[in-house]
């Protein structure tokens, strides 16, 4: 991909030393213990949970509010049908997640900074652009989420709810400034109370078919309004910006000291993403199912939109459910706004060297969704065709990934195996291939 006339940038693996290379960071002074093993002296359970973090920041983008919307609406419309896809996609993310983590861990750069170097120019900006449309995309899901949110529960108008909104996440933002694990701790509160929410109401609706549930595992599809929301689904469970985000929380956040600590944090780390992600993907999953259970029936309308499912677990339901409905799309839309900010400057930083201004770098993004609420547009709609704009913007994020983490000048002992690099082509080739058969249908009924 290095343009003619133009050598390949070089990239080493951390530990090499040469000039332009990644190097691991400085080992502790002889007798002095690492930091790794001053956590791990804490004990095996507070030592884990001091290293793990990273994934669950991550996984609050795979419960924003996008994932209300097509989640709620999978279920209303279909039952329980497309449970395969949110589980298919979990599985997704959970490897995604993990790759990207990793290459941040071997190479103590993030992803987009590994592209900068590895690619050409022309193509670090075409991967710079469309990573700025989905961060478009992506606040637009957040914002609008949690203004419902804001809305549903407090009354407070969409637009005014939209600006508090912004000034939370720069709240949660500011935590970073005073050390990663603070931030961190935030937005797994955060993360823990949307799970809190799903779980009462889940158990609060009851009526759940669980034949039916593992009868959704079944790969199927019926019609273009499956393919849709299963396109919609993925696109809000699969998330590009972390993709991007979660290599760079690896950077210089615990320095391995030599080659058995870097196995020993790439262990954890795959243990962050199995249980953060799982997480996620349980909290996905109960939003289908309460849909399923409560609105997929006859002569029931509007429960595609958030508004009315919060309205119809009030009258359903009760209203503790409808509380807890409200209280965890605000966390999630918090949470997720905080989370996509950081992502955007690590895009523009890692792509394109550049460097702006936190408070400008919000404003451009957060545009779209504010001129959604100030128009009393569709809110429920808007999210879920933001995701299906997130979907289209995923190969971009992964196809990079696979082919920067195969490559052993790259990652060195991590890289990754043969069969690791195949089941990513395989999804990159799911997700692309479903992305096309959508427009294909979409551009089709047109005429």
């Amino acid at each position: 991909m290095t343009p003619a006339g133009e050598s390949e940038p070089r990239l080493r693996p951390a530990g090499a030393t040469d000039a332009g290379s990644v190097a691991l960071p400085d080992s502790p002074a002889l007798g002095a213990p690492s930091e790794l093993k001053h956590i791990l002296s804490k004990g095996r359970v507070r030592g884990a949970l001091a290293i793990m973090g990273p994934a669950f920041v991550a996984s609050v983008a795979y419960v924003d509010p996008g994932n209300f919307a097509t989640n709620f609406a999978s279920g209303a419309e279909y039952g329980y049908l497309l449970v395969w896809v949110i589980v298919m996609a979990n599985l997704m993310a959970m490897l995604v997640q993990y790759l990207t983590s990793k290459a941040g861990l071997s190479t103590q750069r993030s992803l987009p900074e590994l592209c900068h170097r590895a690619f050409p120019k022309r193509a670090n900006v075409v991967l710079w652009v469309q990573a700025e449309v989905v961060a478009m995309a992506t606040d637009l899901a957040e914002f609008v989420g949690a203004a419902l949110g804001l809305n549903l529960v407090f009354g407070v108008p969409l637009f005014l709810a939209g600006l508090i909104t912004a000034v939370i996440a720069f709240g949660i933002l500011a935590l970073e400034q005073r050390g990663y694990r603070r931030f961190e701790l935030a937005i797994i509160a955060l993360l823990g109370l949307v799970a809190a929410g799903f779980i009462y109401v889940f158990f609060a609706a009851g009526n759940q078919d669980y034949a039916g549930i593992a009868g959704g595992l079944l790969p199927r599809l019926e019609g273009t309004g499956t393919l849709s929301l299963t396109v919609g689904i993925i696109g809000a469970t699969v998330m590009p910006h972390v993709v991007y985000l979660h290599s760079a929380l690896q950077r210089n956040r615990i320095p391995a000291a030599d080659r058995a600590e870097r196995q020993t944090l790439l262990r954890y780390n795959r243990w962050d993403c199995l249980i953060g992600l799982g997480i996620a993907g349980l909290v996905n999953l109960s939003m289908l199912c309460i849909a399923a259970a409560l609105f997929h029936k006859p002569g029931l309308e509007g429960v595609s939109d958030l508004g009315p499912v919060h309205a119809h677990l009030d009258t359903l339901v009760g209203g503790g459910a409808a509380l807890a409905f409200g209280v965890a799309l605000m966390a999630s839309g918090f949470s997720s706004s905080s989370v996509g900010t950081y992502a955007g400057q690590i895009v523009m930083e890692g792509f394109m060297g550049w460097r702006i201004p936190l408070m400008l770098r919000r404003a451009l993004t957060m545009l779209p969704a504010l001129a959604i609420l100030a128009l009393a547009v569709n809110t429920s709609q808007a999210l879920v065709y933001s995701q299906i704009v997130l979907s289209f913007g995923i190969p971009f994020a992964i196809i990079p990934l696979a082919l920067i983490t195969r490559r052993s000048d790259v990652m060195g002992e991590m890289v990754n195996r043969r069969l690791t690099t195949a089941v990513m082509a395989a999804v990159a080739v799911v997700i692309t291939g479903l992305n096309l058969y959508l427009l294909y249908s979409e551009i089709g009924g047109l005429f």
